[in-house]
C-alpha cells in the first residue's frame, strides 16, 4: 500500500469516528435533562435540581425534592423519551419508577403518568415542570 493510499485511509477513518461520535452525543438531550433531574431529586442534591429546573420550576422542584428528606428514594428502570414539541417546550415521558421507602414500607411513584415540561433556557435545556 502506497504511503498517500495509507494516509488517505487514516484521514477517512478518523473522520468516521467524528462523525459516529457527533451522531451519538447529541442523543436524546432533553430526556437526559429529565433523567438527571430525577436522579438529583432522589439524591436529595438540592444545588443540581436547581441547574436543571427553569427558573419559574425551580421553588416547585425543590420542594418535590424536599418531599423525599424522611425516606430513602432510588430510580428503578428509568427510561425518557422526548415526545412533543410546543412552541419553545418539548414534553418528555418516561417509564420506571420512584421506590420510596421508610420505616422498611415501600411506595412506587410510577413515572409514566407524568410528561415533563422542558424548556430551551439560553444554551441549555432545563426541566420546567410536569402534566
Amino acid at each position: 500500500m502506497s504511503r498517500n493510499v495509507r494516509n488517505l485511509t487514516i484521514i477517512l477513518f478518523v473522520m468516521m469516528l467524528f462523525i459516529i461520535s457527533g451522531c451519538s452525543a447529541g442523543g436524546d438531550v432533553q430526556a437526559q435533562i429529565v433523567e438527571q433531574y430525577l436522579q438529583a431529586l432522589v439524591d436529595q442534591d438540592g444545588a443540581r435540581v436547581s441547574s436543571l429546573s427553569c427558573k419559574d420550576w425551580e421553588s416547585s422542584a425543590i420542594m418535590e425534592m424536599d418531599s423525599f428528606q424522611a425516606v430513602e428514594a432510588s430510580l428503578v428502570d428509568l427510561a425518557c423519551v422526548s415526545g412533543e414539541t410546543v412552541d419553545d417546550m418539548t414534553l418528555v415521558v418516561c417509564q420506571g419508577k420512584i421506590v420510596a421507602t421508610y420505616n422498611e414500607e415501600q411506595q412506587e411513584l410510577d413515572l409514566s403518568l407524568r410528561s415533563y415540561q422542558t424548556i430551551k433556557d439560553g444554551a441549555e435545556w432545563r426541566v420546567c415542570g410536569y402534566r
